[in-house]
Order: C-alpha cells, then structure tokens, then sequence
C-alpha cells in the first residue's frame, strides 16, 4: 500500500465519513480499514479510447421495430402475419430464390376488424405481387350512407395520436364490377365516439392502384386509445394491400424512425450500430433467416418473413432503413452477414454449397460500400442513399458457438478468405470469443476481432469486471463486446442493472487497448402487453415504450454517462483498498450436476480515468454499488496542477430496486453539480448505490 498523509480538513472530513458510516458498512465488509485510494497517472497514457468505442446492437425481438423504431402504425400492414411456418432444410433451400408464404385461405386476417356489416377474409387468388402474395377481401355489399362498411386496425397496442399532426396514408386498392363509389379513412377514438381526423379517397376501379391521403388532427389530447378504419358507403366487393399510416418520423425521412426513440437515442451519441442481429441474421431455419436482398427496394416489393422471435417482420425496416439510422445518428455501420447457420443448428458445410452465401455477403458489402458505378451500389442509390457508407467491420454470423458441428471454422476461413481477397482493409469478426472452449473458437485463421457475450447478474458482472485487465496483451486478435448487459429487473433494468452496467462499463474503458468497441443488447422493448408471447420475448432491456411514449432505464443513463463524457484517451489507473461485499452463488452446476453454494468476495467499487487530449480535462468514472456511502483518497500524478474546481455528474438511487418506467419516465436519472476541493490529491465521498463521472481540469507539468 502506498503511504499518504490527510491535511487537517481532510482528517476531519474523514473522520466525520467514517461516523457516519459505522452502522452501514456491516452490509460491505471492506477488505482493510485503510481509505481506498485511486492513483492516476497523467503522464501515462494506456492506450487510445476507440472513436467508435460505445454503440448500439438492435435485432427485431420486443417488437422492436415492427411496433416500436420502425415507423409504421398499422399491425398486420401485407396480411401476412396469418402465414403458415414452412421450415425449409438447408439442402432443398435456394439463396436466390423466393419462397412465397403459405397462407389460409378465406380467414380473418390477424389484428384487423370489421366495421358495419361487412365481412373479411384472406384472398390468396388476388395477390397484390409476388411478394405480398395474399390480399384482404373486403364484402361491403350491406354498406350504406347510414351505416358504413369496412375494416379497422387499433395497431400495436393502440395507434398513437398527437395533437395538430399530420399522418401520411396510404394502401392498394382495387375493386370489383360495379363498385363506383369513395372510401374514407379515418382515425377515430377506440370507443367511437370521436373522429379524430379523416379524409376521402375515390378511384378504385377494377385494376390494383396506390392511393394515398393526408389526416390532420385538431388541437385535441394526445393519447393511445384509438383506432384506424377505411369504410365505404357504397355496396360493393374490394380488395386491398400494404395499408400504411406513418407519422412524422425523425428528421422527416421517408419510411423512418419514431421520434421520441430516436431522440433517446441521439442523446446517447452512439457511435456504431451493430446489424440487422443478433439472432435476426440466422433465424430459425433458412426460409426465416435475414435475407437482405429481400428487404430492399420498395417497401410493397418486400415479402417480409418471420422473426425467430415468434412474429411477423413486414421487412419495411430492412437494410436501406438500417443505413438511414446509420446517417440519422452519425453511426458507423457494423454489419453482420449470414454464414450459413440457423438458430435450430441446420448449417451449410464449408464448400461449393456454402459459395452463393459466401457472395451473397460480397455484394451485401457492395450494397454499402459500393458507387454507383457498381450493381449493388446502384441499387442502393436507387433505394434512396446516393453515397457510400463507411464500413470497417464486418461479422461472419452470430453466435455460432452453439453451431455444434464444428462447421464455424471452415465456414469463418471460407467468409475470410473472399472477404479479405475483395476488401482486404475490413477487419473480420467471429462470433466465438475467448469466453468460450478453445475447441470452438476459429484456430484456420487469425480474426481480427472476436465478439463475446456476456448476459450475467449484476453480481457477476461485477466480479468479471477485472478480467480484461489479465488478458494476454501480446494476441493480435482484439475484443468486441458485441452483447452484454446486467440482467437485473423487468422489463428494463433497475438501479442493480445500472450498478453492474457501469462495472462493466468500467472495466471495458481501462483495457480500451484490447476491447475496441461494444454494446448493450437487447436495445428495446414494447411494454405494453407482457409476458411470454405477448409485446416482450426478453426481460432487461434498455429502453421502454408503449404506443404513445417511451423511457430510458437507468440503464440507459449509465450508458448516457460513459458515451457521452469519454474523452479520447486512457490514463494509467491503480486502486488499493477496494472495498469488498460477500456472494454467495447459487444454482452452479457442472456438467449438469447441481454444485454447492460457493463464497465469492466481489469488489464493491470500479473505476477508469480518461483525458480528452484536445482539452486536457480529465474524466474519472466511479461506481460505488454499495449500500453505503464510501471515501475514496483519488491521486494524482503526471500533471502540474488540478483546479480546485469541477464537475461531478451522478446517477444515484434511494436503493438497488429503483427504476423508471412508463409512469414514472425519470424517477432515476443524472444530475451534474459543481464540485469544490479537488485538486492532484483530495477525497470525495460517493454516495451509495451510485455511479460518478468526475471531470477535472488539468494543467500538463
């Protein structure tokens, strides 16, 4: 232990901490009575932080898009969410062909209900194309001015509506002989009493044709307990497809996002998105897997296809939109491609047969990177999005340790190898990371990157938050941290969630070295209607929402906090006398075997310090996850001076259960002050269950 010496105010200040201590520091026992001590040392910088260090994992589970980022407020938009699961083994499936869907004929239609006297069904003998193979019947024949036939939708748990907006409207129609008259589409309160706006559509004839309209809303409340309907008072026999209603997006772009998320999530400033998954890339079989080529062009040409988190994906968010969010946020795109692998362990041998998926990832790449004077490139400029993306990372897969056939390394080297030859300053991921056996990592070729993933406890994730710091520096092969969170309350994590986040989070940025970027998953969750098979698939997400509004977990804050204060390069850090709480672990087995409760002393206080070189400010992170407030001696060494003022930003919570949530969106969340006393040596009490972004001003010796 390094000798230090208290000043008077300092002794004093102690002296009072350590009072007021006594009767709670029995529930975090420290390892010594001695004051732990953070050293930091100026004049040693441990390695650059990433520029694109903090970023966003996002996979279509929770109703993610489809009921959450992705615009659209129509359930059921293509009619498609009746289809019957057709699982395709991988030796009868082919890459460039389209599967149709299998639809019941003559149903109802999932999420969709009738107005007046009319009557619906699924019509798959007039389809709209062949990719929304299936339209919606509509018998208005018993329509008349007095009572309105038709059909209507109430969305993802209720269609949103704000005051003084306009919602862009649009579907395909066509009709049968003798139909002459209008529809009408309308938003309209759940128990019908109020039109909330409307507008008349006329034209349909015999022929499919789009139609589009414009519904304004008055100067009314905003709420979630409404509905849509299209109706007509004339008898007759329609068909219709794609019936859309999309409000005002983030930054107005076509086909985008919902505003509130995507504000959310700008206010982070993620540098990266990692896509389209997750287990969205594989899916449960082939036929379900993310085919990309599938999801771009317009949005009526896309076939859609089921998610293997047991609902429909129209694919109207596919990877054009994926880009777009990418552009919207100034995110890097980090792109997942198929290798030949499905979530229900049917895999393509390394070989001829896995080649069409080994170029498929080619011209995916093409699709991002390419000009216009390229096929894919042009394709994509023709979707919308003229210049080339960015792209430096690409992953083979996802997740491909369960992949029990040992396949992954021959099918990574074969993606490696085309990759590389193509685009040799890509670096390549693999799916297997170092927390995983040796036997199913890659060992056929060096990656670049390996992406590990850790879902854990919050005990866990604190007891794992030095690992990084015994890892062999001398391996070539660096760290993404492609999906991790502190699996702690439900649906979104609580002040414990948060706690073992910014551990983790801690421990990342001191070895930024060798862990070069990372990301919380899962990203979202719809809150409307949970449990199992309803609006959520996976407790602990980071952001929550319903039709209407939305909230960050304070989960989501400690993200806030270490994005958005990081500066750009990692100051050496040692800690002596950490504080320590007891664990006793549970449920271990081994080889199936149940094991005994084992005794585990955690660390109960993390830490990192980065500077911003361009400033010189210093921003030192502290989590102190005890139930106590805690002392901690901070040193610092390698600068001249340190001024006596700065800032201290702090997410802290009345105990390890707090939370947000829909009714209490902010009941959890930072708070900056300005601090006094600081200085190249003072003590700063941190406050329990807390975590702290210090920032400091420094002059260089």
């Amino acid at each position: 232990m390094t000798p230090f010496k208290l000043s008077a105010p300092e002794l004093l200040r102690a002296t009072l901490v350590g009072l007021f201590m006594l009767g709670s520091l029995a529930n975090c026992p420290a390892e010594s009575s001695a004051l732990p001590v953070l050293q930091i040392n100026v004049a040693q910088v441990n390695a650059p932080l990433p520029p694109t260090f903090y970023g966003l994992m996002t996979e279509e589970i929770n109703y993610s898009y489809e009921g959450g980022l992705y615009g659209e407020l129509i359930r059921n938009r293509a009619f498609k969410a009746d289809t019957i699961q057709e699982p395709i083994k991988p030796e009868n499936y082919d890459p460039a062909k389209n599967y149709p869907a299998k639809l019941p004929h003559g149903n109802a239609p999932k999420f969709w209900s009738t107005v007046g006297t009319a009557q619906i069904s699924l019509d798959t003998n007039t389809p709209l194309n062949a990719a929304l193979n299936v339209s919606l019947k509509l018998d208005a024949n018993g329509a008349t001015k007095q009572n309105p036939a038709g059909i209507a939708n109430s969305g993802y748990w209720g269609i949103p509506v704000q005051p003084k907006t306009s919602y862009a409207v649009s579907f395909y129609a066509k009709a049968a002989p003798g139909f002459n008259g209008s529809v009408t589409v309308s938003l309209e309160s759940v128990d019908g009493k109020t039109v909330l706006a409307s507008a008349r559509v006329s034209g349909v004839t015999g022929d499919w044709k789009k139609f589009t309209a414009t519904l304004k809303t008055r100067a009314i409340p905003a709420s979630k307990e409404n509905i849509f309907k299209l109706t007509t008072t004339a008898p007759g026999t329609l068909w219709l497809q794609n019936i859309s209603l999309m409000p005002p997006t983030f930054i107005n772009r076509a086909n985008g996002n919902r505003r509130d998320l995507s504000q959310l999530l700008a206010e982070a400033q993620p540098k990266f998105l990692r896509f389209p998954g997750g287990n969205y890339v594989e899916g449960d079989y082939f036929s379900e897997r993310f085919n990309w080529k599938e999801t771009i062009g317009p949005v009526e040409s896309r076939p859609g296809h089921r998610s293997c988190w047991g609902y429909w994906s129209t694919d109207g968010f596919g990877l054009p939109e994926f880009l777009g969010w990418c552009q919207d946020l100034n995110m890097e795109p980090v792109l997942a491609v198929f290798a030949g692998y499905t979530l229900k362990h049917d895999y393509v041998a390394p070989g001829p047969k896995l080649e069409p998926y080994v170029q498929e990832a080619l011209e995916e790449i093409e699709y991002v990177t390419g000009d216009a004077s390229t096929k894919w490139g042009a394709q994509r400029v023709k979707d919308g999005y003229p210049q080339p993306f960015k792209l430096r990372y690409v992953e083979i897969g996802n997740e491909d340790w369960f992949d029990k056939s040992g396949s992954y390394d021959g099918r990574f080297a074969q993606f490696y190898d085309a990759i590389k030859a193509k685009y040799p300053h890509l670096k390549i991921i693999s799916t297997v990371g170092y927390e995983h056996p040796g036997d199913q990592q890659v060992h056929s070729r060096t990656p670049d990157l390996v992406d590990e993933h850790y879902y854990r406890s919050e005990e866990e994730m604190e007891s794992q938050s030095f690992v990084y710091d015994k890892r062999d520096r001398s391996n070539p092969t660096k760290i993404f941290v492609g999906e991790w969170a502190t699996r702690v309350g439900s649906p979104t994590p609580n002040m414990a969630g948060a706690l073992g986040d910014a551990a983790w989070m801690c421990g990342m940025e001191r070895n930024a070295d060798i862990v070069l970027m990372h990301c919380y998953a899962p990203l979202f969750v719809n809150v409307s209607d949970l449990g199992a098979g309803r609006s959520m698939q996976w407790k602990s997400d980071l952001i929550g929402y319903d039709a209407l509004t939305s909230y960050g977990s304070p989960s989501y804050y400690a993200q806030k906090m270490f994005s958005t204060f990081q500066g750009d390069e990692v100051l050496a850090v040692s800690a002596q006398n950490l504080p320590t709480y007891t664990w006793i672990q549970t449920g271990r087995t081994r080889n199936g075997v149940a094991q005994p409760p084992r005794t585990n002393e955690v660390k109960s206080l993390f830490y990192s310090a980065l500077r911003d070189s361009k400033t010189g400010k210093l921003i030192v992170k502290v989590v102190n996850r005890a139930d106590a407030a805690q002392a901690v001696k901070i040193e610092i060494s390698g600068a001249k001076a340190i001024a006596a003022q700065g800032t201290a930003t702090v997410l802290k919570a009345e105990n390890r259960d707090a939370t947000n949530s829909l009714k209490a969106p902010k009941h959890v969340v930072p708070a900056t002050e300005t601090v006094d006393g600081l200085g190249t040596n003072f003590t700063r009490t941190f406050p329990p269950c807390s975590i702290t972004v210090l920032e400091l001003i420094s002059s260089q010796p």
